[in-house]
């Protein structure tokens, strides 16, 4: 018999890579599939999790028209995790329910991404799974730089809350599956949608732990966000000091 006892596995991850959304505000550029220093935008974020050792299974959402793209994208850059590409729901809520529907029965947890967060780092990733592990529901998050005003519909202010309270959520969010499935459930019968999953899980009584974040893990959104993405990675590529960014 062996001395040794054998470490046990971790648990069951499966990935959701959401990158259904619209270009209403790239001026009818597909942000996922712009490309940074020659990579697609979806493809780096896709990277980030297909290279982490916790990560049992990715699962990419996106449009209908653009699976076969994305299909090309996998095998194109030897994504070997993405175990299938889904369609996409009109709300983000529906997209990311498609890709939890499309997960393993095994998984244990459930960790959701926008595709349009390419430069997510191996430590913010790391940090987060961990903190999910521990207490069931984690999300990165980065302590609000700006004093934050409440208002009214008339536009003046109501509150200024703590700033040193409050955090911009960013993602991965990582979720038990037990807690994710239930939060999910109570949605579709109260017929609610959320922008956040954080939200979606608060709503069913559970907490979230944020995890530490990076400023550097920006969303795609605008045209100025690709050259801002690119001015970051120059930067951690050591072809930039930091004041030229």
């Amino acid at each position: 018999m062996s001395l040794f006892r054998r470490k046990p596995p971790p648990p069951f991850l499966s990935v959701v890579i959401v990158a259904a959304g619209s270009a209403s505000r790239m001026e009818g550029i597909d942000k996922q599939q712009v490309r940074i220093d020659e990579i697609p935008v979806v493809v780096r974020a896709i990277s980030s999790f297909d290279e982490c050792p916790m990560v049992a299974e990715i699962v990419v959402v996106c449009r209908e028209d653009t699976i076969p793209v994305y299909y090309d994208l996998v095998r194109e850059y030897g994504l070997d995790k993405v175990a299938s590409v889904v369609k996409g729901g009109g709300e983000r809520q529906e997209s990311v329910f498609n890709g939890i529907n499309a997960c393993s029965e095994q998984a244990e947890y459930y960790a959701i991404h926008d595709g349009a967060r390419p430069l997510v780092t191996p430590w913010e990733i790391d940090q987060c799974i961990r903190a999910a592990f521990e207490f069931g529901a984690a999300a990165v998050g980065t302590p609000v730089k700006d004093t934050i005003k409440v208002c009214g519909g008339d536009g003046f202010v109501t509150a200024t809350p703590d700033r040193t309270e409050l955090r911009a959520i960013q993602t991965p969010q990582i979720f038990a599956a037990g807690i994710y499935r239930e939060a999910m459930e109570l949605a579709l019968r109260e017929r609610r949608a959320y922008t956040d999953d954080c939200q979606l899980v608060e709503k069913a009584g559970h907490r979230v732990f944020i995890s530490p974040g990076s400023y550097e893990n920006i969303k795609i959104t605008t045209p100025e966000d690709i050259v801002l993405a690119q001015a970051i990675l120059a930067f951690r590529e050591g072809g930039m000091e930091p004041w030229q960014i």
